[in-house]
């Protein structure tokens, strides 16, 4: 009897330790590469307001930008693009050191230097959000944005430039502006970064450069900050203290399904703490000339802790273009967790809201 007991007990052991090797062998930490050699991608980085309001947190976005600097070649990188919300505070100069330990002068030159490590190797698009304006939170469309990101801050960007729209204060800066570039593949996309719940004018204005007849065959990209909710609707109002502006249902409504050229509407702003599905949503409609629009807000700032965490975890999202000039592959991925072997095992969020794919027409 004992040594049936014996013999059962090592076959117990024996199964224990291959669905161990099993389990260690799913997580096996495979880098970022592409599905295919001839795709190209553009990497959408989430709101870095909370990476910027601590000093401890600012390295974790510059780890951020790092990684895409090294991995520009090997993935193809032709854009880098953010949501917004590029400071906790715009003009904040006496921060209480609990909720907040950094002047905004000191979130600002932060943003700018991380983005600096790609000043010169790719272009990026960076959105304004509703704390980029005012004191802490928008109140007047007063910003620090074009202080620290002039049109001529990367010259790579400023090469993709066709059109700036006016900001509050009259001035033409990248708040508000139009850049065309071509895939690989010979796609033309034309992107316009809208400033937070764009003004009627600005909107107009939008319409106006879309509806061009040199960009009728464009893939036109509206880049906002705030758009979509979790629960995939386009946001109808928001509380905020401002009363010329146009949110999500405004925004599809008056420019983007009148287009016939718009296909991309990226945006942030969202967020629940330590919730990855309450920090995203996606969703397909049609515009005017029956082209499917797709839709998706990504963002992490309360992942890693909450609000006052670590900034959210290191995560962005990697959107591969594939040659067939259709079909797009997102993929989630921290280069936070991915920099250790101790970690390496957590870089990949592979639930089907964080990864999918979808199809422009």
């Amino acid at each position: 009897m004992k040594q049936v007991n014996l013999r059962l007990f090592c076959s117990i052991v024996v199964a224990v330790l291959c669905l161990t090797s099993a389990v260690a062998q799913q997580q096996k930490y495979v880098p970022p590469a592409l599905s295919d050699p001839n795709s190209w991608s553009v990497i959408m980085l989430p709101d870095p307001q909370t990476y910027q309001k601590f000093e401890r947190n600012q390295p974790l976005f510059e780890l951020m930008t790092a990684w895409i600097s090294e991995n520009i070649d090997k993935l193809n990188i032709q854009l880098v693009v953010c949501t917004g919300d590029l400071v906790e505070q715009n003009e904040m100069i006496n921060p209480n050191g609990k909720t907040v330990n950094q002047a905004s002068k000191q979130q600002w030159a932060s943003v700018a230097r991380a983005f600096g490590r790609l000043d010169g190797k790719v272009p990026y698009v960076l959105a304004a959000g509703n704390h980029d304006y005012g004191y802490s939170n928008i109140g007047v469309r007063r910003s620090n944005y074009n202080t620290y990101f002039p049109v001529d801050k990367n010259f790579k960007t400023q090469k993709l430039i066709r059109e700036a729209g006016l900001n509050a204060e009259g001035i033409p800066t990248m708040e508000n502006a139009a850049f065309e570039f071509t895939s690989p593949q010979g796609r033309k996309f034309l992107l316009l970064t809208l400033e937070f719940a764009p003004r009627d004018t600005i909107i107009a204005w939008a319409k106006k450069v879309t509806a061009q007849e040199q960009y009728k065959n464009h893939t036109g990209i509206i880049l906002t900050h705030s758009y979509l909710n979790s629960a995939n609707e386009q946001i109808e109002k928001e509380n905020y203290n401002i009363t010329d502006g146009n949110y999500g249902a405004a925004i599809w409504r008056k420019l983007v399904q009148p287009s016939t050229n718009i296909q991309l509407v990226f945006s942030g702003h969202i967020g629940k703490p330590d919730d990855a599905r309450g920090h995203v949503g996606f969703r397909t409609d049609k515009n005017a000339a029956g082209k499917k629009v797709n839709q998706m807000v990504f963002n992490a700032q309360a992942m890693g802790g909450g609000w006052y965490g670590n900034g959210g975890d290191g995560w962005l999202r990697i959107l591969e273009f594939l040659p067939d000039g259709k079909t797009v592959k997102v993929k989630t991925f921290s280069p936070f967790f991915a920099i250790s072997p101790t970690t390496q095992q957590f870089a990949w969020r592979t639930a089907p809201y964080d990864e999918f794919e979808f199809q422009l027409d």
